[in-house]
């Protein structure tokens, strides 16, 4: 350090002097320390990289204050998704009903009877409940659920073929976000991949050339994320349930998003697929099933036994809060009340009745610069990514995009949006219809303290 920096630096308050004035004295002692010392290190580093100058004292007390509010906001936040992407990982994928809300808002206050039978005070199951609901739902002779479905293929593989082959077809041997990558799961559960066929073409046949007195399971896996168009073929799953009954093994289908919900979505319905004869359907409840985080696994009896005695599953088993939400919305389901669940009334709601709340916030605003749009929005989580959700929205021009992009991001209830060719769009799919009023308010405020981008 050079004199002349180390003579800036001198000027720096002392933290004793710093915690007397009085709106750091007014915070509480150990977030004044942090704040206080976090802005002196930056100075520290300013000047010492930069040649900044130590800025004065009311000023340095104002940045630590401000600094120890920021450290204090909550970093889980409520906002507002107006990307039209309903299944948004970033943004924590679906937003729960109220009756789920409610459920979880129940257990959370007290003491809950996760293990133990009101009936007869006797112990009980955690997963007695989503269970019943579950295999009500899907026709399966049985049900476990635990905390994703990434834990569900793991947990299944770990319990039939630990130590022994699993068949996959080389063009489902994918990965479907977050690093989750199927031959490294497959490894993780300590079995053996064997992958058949080829990139864009597998048949029955290839797995049936594969099958060895070491092979513990046949694996089906949705391809999520990708499609290959073209010269393709995939096996009938009837085909390659035909085919484990011959070899007397497991059929395990891994179904990604899953889907409760006949007509929802371009998909089977995990029903449609354990009518089929798979032995073991896996699947999401935070996805389009519109729960909670969590991993279903749903499927014969005798298969689902060997899952719930495998000691891994309690490491993996849903806690109170979860569960509450997964019964409150399985409930619902069940009673085809699926207007309730909001990924399902965003994935069916009309282009019409977007249309008129785009026009209602749009004259509402009266700004040049907002217009009506007609906007593509997605299914997000890896379903379906090629099919365009046809919708409405606004959109803002003539102003710099990413500047009001990231204005938007900064309001008190952040707007989350999209930016496309220089234009801001703001999908109304996503947008909690209660919301419109929040959304209309923030474009507002920041369109009219931006300048014109010309």
């Amino acid at each position: 350090m050079s004199n002349s920096t180390a003579s800036i630096l001198a000027a720096l308050p002392a933290v004793d002097r710093l915690l007397q004035q009085g709106a750091i004295a007014a915070l509480s002692p150990n977030l004044a320390r942090r704040a206080i010392r976090e802005e002196l290190n930056a100075i520290r580093t300013a000047v010492a990289k930069e040649g900044e100058a130590v800025p004065a004292f009311d000023v340095l007390v104002a940045r630590i204050v401000e600094r120890a509010h920021a450290l204090d906001t909550p970093f889980f936040r409520r906002v507002i998704n107006a990307t039209g992407v309903v299944l948004h990982t970033n943004l924590g994928r679906a937003p729960l009903g109220t009756a789920a809300q409610e459920a979880i808002a129940s257990v959370a206050s007290g003491y809950a009877n996760v293990e133990f039978r009101l009936s007869d005070g006797a112990r009980g199951d955690r997963l007695d409940a989503v269970r019943e609901h579950l295999c009500a739902l899907t026709g399966a002779e049985d049900a476990l659920a635990v905390n994703n479905n990434a834990a569900a293929v793991l947990l299944a593989i770990n319990a039939l073929a630990r130590g022994r082959e699993v068949i996959v077809s080389r063009g489902e041997a994918v990965e479907i976000g977050g690093s989750f990558r199927v031959p490294e799961v497959v490894t993780a559960s300590g079995g053996r991949l064997v992958e058949v066929g080829t990139t864009n073409r597998t048949r029955v046949g290839d797995y049936s050339n594969a099958i060895t007195d070491d092979t513990a399971a046949l694996l089906r896996v949705h391809p999520s994320n990708f499609r290959v168009v073209g010269f393709t073929e995939r096996p009938e799953r009837e085909a390659l349930v035909a085919l484990a009954r011959k070899a007397k093994l497991p059929l395990v289908e891994d179904l990604g998003s899953g889907n409760l919900v006949e007509g929802l979505v371009e998909e089977p319905t995990v029903g449609e697929v354990v009518a089929a004869g798979v032995d073991l359907v896996t699947f999401s409840g935070d996805k389009l099933l519109g729960g909670p985080q969590a991993g279903f696994v749903v499927g014969r009896r005798a298969w689902v036994a060997k899952l719930r005695k495998h000691p891994l599953y309690r490491a993996l088993r849903l806690d109170k809060l979860t569960l509450a939400g997964a019964e409150a919305t399985l409930r619902v389901l069940r009673h085809h009340d699926v207007a309730q669940i909001p990924t399902v009334a965003m994935l069916s709601v009309e282009p019409e009745a977007l249309f008129a709340r785009a026009k209602s916030i749009v004259d509402a605003l009266a700004l040049e610069a907002v217009s009506v749009a007609e906007l593509d929005g997605r299914v997000g989580a890896g379903a379906m990514p090629e099919q365009p959700l046809n919708g409405y929205g606004i959109e803002i021009r003539d102003t710099d995009p990413l500047a009001l992009q990231s204005a938007l991001r900064a309001h008190a209830t952040p707007v989350i949006v999209r930016v496309h060719d220089h234009v801001v769009l703001l999908d109304l799919r996503t947008v909690d219809p209660k919301d419109d009023a929040r959304v209309t308010e923030a474009v507002r405020l920041t369109v009219e303290g931006m300048p014109s981008h010309e």
